[in-house]
């Protein structure tokens, strides 16, 4: 499949809100702006190259609370640029309850996935 025919899908809350859409391996914000990326593991990172959580099948991003081992940054792919996201998207599918040892990453920490030029590890501009 083509870059410009793959599918775009939603990537919900666990209140059932569509906050962000994956056109593999890129992560958007709901405005079509880039806020990350999903290995083929499924493990999500930041646009700066931070490790955030993993895809869920429901589909959510999701992290553990606590976590000894941080994963190492890794080089962020080249910036796809900006995306059209869908005017309308399916109803979340019924979701299981996260334990308590999970966070909900765009529920709790949305701004662990924000865009190149905002968030706190943005670099610096000169």
């Amino acid at each position: 499949m083509s870059q410009n025919q793959q599918r775009i899908i939603p990537i919900y809350s666990s209140n059932g809100e569509a906050e962000a859409f994956l056109k593999f391996p890129y992560l958007f914000n709901r405005g079509g702006e880039w806020i990350g990326w999903v290995t083929p593991q499924r493990e999500v990172y930041s646009v700066m190259g931070y490790y955030v959580g993993y895809l869920t099948n429901d589909p959510r991003i999701v992290r553990k609370r606590a976590t000894n081992a941080l994963k190492p940054r890794l080089k962020p792919p080249p910036s796809p640029g900006k995306i059209s996201a869908p005017a309308s998207v399916p109803l979340a599918r019924l979701m299981t309850d996260l334990t308590h040892s999970l966070i909900d990453v765009l529920a709790d920490e949305p701004q662990r996935l924000h865009t190149l030029d905002s968030g706190e590890f943005r670099e610096d501009m000169d």
